[in-house]
């Protein structure tokens, strides 16, 4: 079997098929729960905590020159290194909630699936015989 004929029966089997359809909807799955964090769940946090603003939480790692403002992106366009420790929180939350959220799928997908109706097993043999000496001396 030639390279290029082993590489069609891999990429067309069904397994590959399924890791790449996987792929394409685990990242679209990630921009909506990245969404979610940044446009829902970020701003309610920062009301709470009086407009404050994980993504903006950070250490320059060196000297800010004079007239540059104290936001993330500005320090950074500054070229001043910094430890971006919000960026972190604000990716961490991002995950808890993606796994919550595939917990609570993975739980109700199982709770949805039914159980297989349970089949009585057959008795053993002694007991079907003594049953029916039982039934024969009842008539």
């Amino acid at each position: 079997m030639s390279f290029v004929s082993e590489f069609r029966e891999f990429a067309v089997k069904g397994n590959a098929m399924d890791l790449a359809v996987g792929v394409i909807i685990g990242a679209a799955f990630g921009k909506i729960v990245e969404s979610i964090v940044n446009d829902l769940i970020m701003p309610i946090v920062g009301a709470v905590f009086g407009g404050f603003d994980f993504s903006n939480l950070f250490v320059a790692l060196g000297t800010v020159p004079e007239g540059v403002a104290m936001t993330l992106v500005e320090v950074k366009k500054a070229g001043v290194p910094v430890f971006a420790y919000g960026s972190f929180l604000t990716i961490l939350l991002n995950f808890v909630i993606l796994a919550f959220i595939v917990f609570i799928l993975v739980k109700q997908i199982n709770r949805l699936k039914k159980a297989p109706p349970a089949v009585p097993a057959a008795p053993p043999e002694d007991i079907v015989l003594l049953r029916e000496i039982r039934d024969s001396l009842r008539k």
